[in-house]
């Protein structure tokens, strides 16, 4: 990315980004980040998680128990505007009811609003069963396509993200708000940047007390005006990398000439060389927010690997994502257990504040 093109990027009311030494100050009183972007085993999609018929805070409150007994700190969570609009007061309830829950486990989430991946055209009501074998086969884009690029759901769209972000942007259970996965995926490139742009308007507009960011994900000349525009526009840096430990330390060294707190909110591949046993240490090292992808196996299928599907539904012989089997216990005991190791100095800390000793 070159400064000249970096330059001309537009940026939404500058005067609200929050300047790069506020955004320092704000992650050195965070502790390292550690987590997972999570559903619960038991839905298939967003919507599965968070409709009334479907949304299981006993199941939540298990998983997130078994993160917390391995020293994760943090969960990225995806919305959906379906949910909300269907009905809003139930679903902001949810929230609450969730964000109560994680913090019971000492748990900061993410919230993430819109999403350009997977399945176009999400609806509301009974989710699809999942499909054996097959990556995230029931997971929906938000707003979807070709809704994404259709202004008549902007004022909707608008209306469902203010009013979140002005019921939870006090919410000191809150770390961060995520505005938008992988703007650009899923084909769309550019087509992208209305909406992504009109979430930071409103994101603005709300001006909640917790950051405000958008991932970068793509690194070829397609992606150049999307990432610009992200990084001039977020309060701190987010991104995500399934590269093997080598070309993911020289990201986090170019992402790092930005100035600003660096958070990885999607790594871990396995079969892509990017696992907990060659990449968490380097994060911890380098000070960045370590998020996985995946929690716990379960409808997503994300065991599966994105493009090799197993019809038959069979155990594939590397787990793509995910930490724990549906039992909880550890797909891996060499990596909840460095898990647990690395996250050592954080747990200390959490004991000593529940005991009245620590700073």
């Amino acid at each position: 990315m070159s400064a000249s093109v970096f330059a001309q990027t537009k940026v939404i009311a500058p005067e609200k980004i929050w300047p790069a030494a506020k955004a320092n100050a704000w992650y050195k009183q965070q502790p390292w980040l550690v987590g997972a972007d999570y559903i619960p085993a038991n839905a298939i999609n967003q919507l599965e998680m968070w409709q009334a018929d479907t949304f299981d805070s006993a199941c939540i409150n298990k998983e997130l128990g078994w993160a917390e007994g391995i020293g994760m700190n943090t969960m990225r969570v995806f919305l959906h505007s379906l949910a909300y609009q269907a009905d809003a007061q139930g679903f902001k309830k949810r929230v609450d009811l969730f964000l109560t829950i994680a913090e019971r486990h000492r748990i900061k989430p993410m919230f993430v609003f819109f999403d350009d991946c997977w399945n176009k055209v999400p609806q509301t009501g009974k989710q699809p069963e999942r499909k054996p074998g097959i990556h995230n086969s029931g997971w929906m884009q938000d707003p979807g396509d070709p809704a994404h690029k259709e202004t008549a759901n902007y004022p909707r769209l608008e209306a469902y993200m203010k009013d979140i972000l002005k019921t939870f942007g006090h919410d000191k259970r809150i770390l961060l708000w995520d505005l938008y996965n992988e703007p650009g995926n899923s084909g769309k490139v550019v087509a992208s940047l209305p909406l992504l742009t009109k979430a930071f308007i409103w994101a603005r507009e709300a001006n909640p007390d917790q950051p405000i960011t958008a991932g970068i994900w793509k690194w070829d000349e397609k992606a150049i005006e999307l990432n610009t525009f992200q990084l001039a526009n977020s309060d701190v840096v987010t991104y995500h990398c399934y590269d093997g430990p080598e070309q993911h330390l020289r990201t986090i060294q170019m992402l790092k000439m930005h100035g600003r707190p660096v958070l990885c909110t999607e790594y871990m591949a396995r079969p892509r060389n990017s696992t907990f046993i060659n990449s968490l240490a380097i994060l911890k090292k380098e000070n960045v927010a370590a998020i996985n992808w995946g929690l716990v196996d379960g409808k997503t299928n994300t065991k599966y690997a994105w493009d090799t599907p197993i019809a038959d539904g069979s155990e594939p012989k590397e787990w793509f994502h995910e930490v724990f089997r549906a039992d909880g216990t550890p797909y891996r005991k060499e990596e909840t257990e460095l898990i647990k190791k690395l996250t050592e100095d954080n747990q200390q800390v959490a004991r000593g504040q529940n005991t009245g000793t620590g700073n």
